[in-house]
C-alpha cells in the first residue's frame, strides 16, 4: 500500500527550508515589517525600491519583487487572514502598475486598503 506524501518523513535537508530562505536570503534587502503594512501602494513601492537597489538578484527587478511577495503569501497559507491576503493581493497589482504592466484585477477605490 502506498503512503501519502504527507505521511512520509522528509529528509533533514528539506526541513525548515522556507524559514532558512526567509532568514538568510540576500537577494533583496527588504524594509522591516514591509508585509505587515496596511497600504498596498507602500508595500509595492518598497518592494520595487528594494529590487531595483539589489545587485544580488538573479532576474529582473519586477520578477524579484513579485517572487518575494508571492513567497510570503504562499508560505503563510491558510494562516494568513483574509483581510491581510486581500491587502497583499492588492499590492501585487500595485507592483504591476509601478513596473508599467497591466493590472490583473480592476482597481477598487479604497476597498483593498485596511
Amino acid at each position: 500500500m502506498a503512503t501519502s506524501s504527507k505521511a512520509r518523513a522528509r529528509p533533514a535537508k528539506y526541513r525548515g527550508w522556507s524559514q532558512q530562505v526567509t532568514q538568510t536570503s540576500s537577494a533583496l534587502d527588504l524594509d522591516p515589517g514591509v508585509f505587515t503594512w496596511d497600504d498596498p501602494q507602500a508595500i509595492a513601492a518598497s518592494l520595487k525600491a528594494s529590487a531595483e537597489r539589489s545587485s544580488r538578484r538573479k532576474t529582473t527587478p519586477f520578477a524579484s519583487a513579485m517572487a518575494m511577495l508571492n513567497f510570503y503569501i504562499n508560505r503563510a497559507g491558510r494562516q494568513l487572514p483574509e483581510p491581510r491576503r486581500a491587502c497583499l493581493e492588492a499590492a501585487k497589482d500595485e507592483l504591476r502598475v509601478l513596473f508599467g504592466r497591466p493590472r490583473r484585477r480592476p482597481a477598487k477605490s479604497g476597498a483593498a486598503r485596511l
